[in-house]
């Protein structure tokens, strides 16, 4: 554990800590590295870390004095509501990466966590409780609704924060916070009064998107618009002196009851005539004009368009300039108004099919086509959202836009990948009114009073008399802000804005926000213009967005499709640091990834494999002692693997540096399971095992320091297993969250040895290839010969032959020249002839009767494939993937002829 000093100065909300990590926990800890366990169980290590982790204070500021700048992120706040999806392991899960990663590199780094009060689906929640006790909302009256939900989230509402802890989130939990605790309380009223005086916020009747379900105004990016099947129906709309008709076209025959005009393109030779003139509203018969307006396409259906401005946002417009009336026929809940006559109390889609009928009896129904069209629903619910026209509170949005445009486009903030900029700049340049209010209960009540004596607004946070005539009676706007109001505040209001606090001085703006795509509109954006306006300067400076996580066959994770995958099951099956890894590794910036189990498990065998590495090392260490490999004792195979370790510290740093996390884990994997595990460890095992103590001592120290940075590069990306092997290694500090970050050792780069070991590999693998190829025992001692032209890698070989000796079991004979052995199995390296002499060694003639044999039996698979291939009632019939799995089946029993033909011919003597 921490010391007294150490524990003192990592305390306190908002100060800056000193420690020096070198010396975090006083003197060097004892190694542990003999009771390491045989296997490596997540269960018994990820809790236990966690905790020691939080409890010791790891997860706060700390100024290291390695660097000046601070480093800081807030978390997307994930609703109070919610339980970890994918989604939020993979955001969190690249937040943890770097933030781990700048803590390493020695930033005084602050990672802010919280949740998002989530109106709509928290007040949903609880009213479904209520029914269960079938009460309403209305029983309880408003503020004892409240009040249960505050009880409902004092319950639950940690939940998610308790599953964050569990995928390793190394955030300051010291400073959690709320989008309804008192401080982001604070900054809502503060800025909807800022908004509200300037001139930036107003009341108005508006077009706005109803949801009946959820009974309350969603804007425009909640809208999730969706193709679906429908119709077009053509509609005659009777002209008023019975000359003729006009036909419309039209989605909403429901709509019509509320039409107030038939709009014409005023270029149309084909209505020029009737503009000006009025039809009689079928069912209705109001009369209503036909109108000319340049938004009319004339393409679409007949050319005429039926204008409803009470229920089409363009329609709406279209109605304000040409000062038509609105006709309300569709109310909250979806139900038709007294306005629709006859049909008011239906269901709006009962209305349609009456409508339909009724046009039909009376002739007026001309025709109806197919049509596939884009229809709005609601993103919470899924319920076709209704336009309507409603007495909502607005954002005045272009003077906001226009600072949020110019911070991007002049490089101020960038996003990673680029090409987000473009959409992100597209909606703000046709950007509309912001409607930010709700009609809840639950969440940020708008700051406005109106006066029951003269009728007077009043904006204020708790006004005591009404300014105009010194009333007392005031009544607050029953209504809410949209929950995006509050989270646009985000990365200042959690710092402690409006008030100027030490934690908003030192980190804000903030580095970097990791986002999904799909959020850039509802979220980024607005804290984006929200930063520029209150704080004047940007909230942070690199945007990283990352896609969807989906299921193995592409499709978005969700509810209704049954496909979703709970992390913490995951967690619980295979660990935190296996789920990190492959979320990781499956992550290129902006785009999907689709979630394999497959991979899942590629990633607990990593885990596995780093372990029994690890535990390979620790306990061969006996008598260790640091220092040992100075560079006149290094061997080829030392020299090969620090310098290839440099290699890929390198790209491993490039990787974060570009925000290619994926590409920086899959590097580290290949070198961690192929070059380490793989090679250097078998390498050096003859010196562990009967080297003389001056050589075992060089591997030793090499084992160590390359295992020991290998697991600090690794540690942002699986930080359980890390710190558990870290913690056996010999080390300094108290954990591997404040070791420094490897450092550049350029003199370690060794070009030539890495060049000589990989032809040394290469020439392994040849010799391993071709003992399986003629199945050889493995623990059969073969000899081999090389035959090497070359004269430095002649001498490569006869000086390094021993590393291919041990490794492929074999007696090695280097020479410059040779005629070709009889019945010896035969490759290519580089040049160099490698034989395989196989008398003696295996029994021929066995061995040629097996492969006549297996060769027998592949030819006559193959011939049923290709006869099944060159069926056309097949392949026209069978399902695509049946087919080209049956090609593949025929590829790869043709390579295995092919190769079963090659050894058959070795063993005849044929070649």
């Amino acid at each position: 554990m921490l010391d007294g000093a150490a524990q003192d100065l990592l305390t306190g909300r908002g100060k800056v800590n000193k420690i020096d990590p070198e010396n975090l926990g006083g003197q060097r800890k004892k190694m542990s590295h003999s009771n390491i366990p045989k296997t490596y169980d997540p269960r018994k290590v990820e809790e236990r870390l966690y905790r020691y982790w939080e409890s010791a204070g790891f997860f706060r500021p700390v100024a290291t004095g390695r660097k000046q700048e601070p480093y800081s992120i807030v978390m997307p706040p994930p609703n109070v509501t919610g339980e970890l999806h994918m989604g939020h392991a993979l955001n969190n899960t690249l937040q943890d990466i770097l933030i781990r990663w700048r803590r390493m590199q020695g930033f005084e780094t602050l990672w802010v966590p919280g949740t998002d009060h989530a109106g709509i689906a928290t007040q949903a929640r609880v009213e479904e409780q209520l029914a269960r006790e079938n009460l309403t909302k209305y029983d309880l009256g408003r503020d004892r609704f409240l009040a249960r939900v505050w009880e409902w989230k004092q319950q639950y509402g940690n939940r998610i924060t308790v599953q964050l802890r569990r995928l390793g989130a190394s955030c300051d939990w010291s400073r959690e916070r709320f989008t309804m605790d008192e401080g982001c309380s604070t900054a809502v009223r503060e800025v909807f009064l800022r908004l509200y005086e300037e001139g930036l916020i107003y009341r108005g009747d508006y077009i706005v998107n109803w949801c009946p379900h959820c009974g309350t105004v969603i804007s425009d990016i909640e809208v999730e618009h969706e193709e679906i099947p429908s119709h077009l129906y053509y509609v005659k709309y009777p002209l008023r002196d019975d000359t003729g008709s006009i036909t419309i076209a039209t989605t909403r025959p429901e709509t019509m009851l509320g039409d107030t005009a038939v709009a014409v393109h005023p270029r149309d030779e084909r209505y020029r005539h009737l503009v000006g003139r009025m039809v009689v509203l079928p069912l209705l018969g109001r009369e209503i004009p036909i109108i000319s307006d340049e938004y009319v396409d004339p393409e679409f259906g007949t050319g005429a368009l039926k204008i409803t401005p009470a229920h089409d946002p363009n329609d709406f417009e279209i109605g304000q300039r040409h000062g038509l009336p609105r006709v309300q026929v569709i109310d909250t809940q979806g139900r038709m108004t007294a306005a629709a006559g006859r049909y008011q109390g239906l269901d709006r889609w009962e209305c349609r099919q009456q409508v339909l009928a009724d046009l039909k009896r009376q002739g007026l129904l001309a025709r109806i086509e197919d049509l596939e069209h884009a229809v709005g629903h609601c993103y919470r619910c899924q319920t076709v959202v209704e336009p309507m026209v409603s007495k909502q509170w607005f954002v005045r949005m272009k003077p906001l836009a226009a600072p949020a445009i110019e911070a991007v486009r002049d490089g101020r903030i960038q996003f990673v990948p680029e090409r987000f900029t473009k959409i992100y700049l597209n909606w703000l340049e046709n950007i509309r009114d912001w409607c930010i209010s709700r009609q809840l209960w639950w969440g940020h009540r708008i700051p406005v009073w109106y006066c029951q004596d003269c009728g007077e607004t009043v904006a204020a946070a708790v006004p005591v008399a009404c300014p105009a005539c010194a009333g007392r009676k005031l009544e607050q706007d029953p209504d809410v802000l949209d929950t995006w109001f509050s989270s646009a505040l985000w990365p200042f209001s959690t710092l402690g804005w409006p008030e100027k606090t030490p934690d908003l001085e030192r980190f804000y703006p903030t580095l970097v926000l990791v986002t999904g795509r799909d959020i850039i509109f509802f979220w980024v954006a607005r804290m984006i213009f929200s930063g520029l306006k209150f704080m004047g300067r940007e909230p942070f400076r690199k945007v990283f967005i990352h896609g969807l996580v989906l299921d193995a066959l592409g499709r978005k994770m969700s509810k209704s499709l049954g496909n979703g995958v709970d992390p913490i099951e995951v967690i619980e099956q295979y660990g935190a640091d296996s789920l990190r890894f492959m979320l990781t590794t499956g992550n290129t910036p902006g785009n999907d990834l689709r979630f394999h189990f497959e991979k899942l498990e590629g990633a607990r065998n990593f885990a596995n494999k780093l372990w029994n590495a690890s535990r390979f090392v620790l306990l061969n260490l006996n008598g260790y002692r640091p220092g040992a490999a100075v560079p006149e004792n290094l061997e080829l195979a030392d020299r090969w693997i620090l310098s290839r370790f440099e290699d890929v510290r390198e790209r491993t740093t490039a990787g974060l540096e570009k925000f290619e996390l994926g590409e920086a884990a899959r590097t580290l994997y290949e070198f961690i399971w192929d070059e380490f595990c793989d090679w250097y460890i078998e390498l050096v095992k003859p010196r562990l095992y009967q080297g003389a103590p001056a050589a075992r001592a060089v591997a030793q120290d090499v084992l160590v320091q390359v295992l020991r940075g290998t697991l600090e590069l690794l540690h942002p990306f699986m930080p359980f297993i890390t710190e558990e092997i870290w913690q056996r290694l010999p080390h300094q500090g108290e954990t591997i969250m404040y070791a420094p970050w490897p450092a550049p050792r350029p003199e370690r780069r060794d070009r030539r040895a890495e060049a000589e070991m990989e032809y040394l590999i290469e020439a392994t693998r040849a010799v391993r290839h071709l003992r399986s190829e003629m199945n050889v025992p493995p623990q059969r001692r073969a000899e081999a010969i090389l035959v090497v032209l070359d004269d430095g890698l002649r001498a490569l070989a006869e000086r390094s032959g021993s590393y291919i000796e041990n490794l492929a079991n074999v007696d090695l004979k280097v020479l410059g020249t040779l005629e070709r052995p009889e019945l010896a199995a035969h490759a290519v390296v580089r040049g160099t002839e490698i034989y395989l002499p196989l008398a003696g060694l295996i029994d021929i003639d066995r061995e040629t009767e097996r492969l006549a044999r297996e060769l027998a039996q592949v030819e006559k698979d193959l011939s049923r494939v290709e006869a099944k291939l060159a069926n056309p009632d097949f392949t026209a019939k069978a399902p695509a993937e049946v087919v080209e799995k049956e090609r593949g089946k025929r590829a790869e029993l043709s390579e295995k002829r092919k190769a079963l033909t090659a050894r058959l011919a070795v063993l005849r003597g044929k070649e």
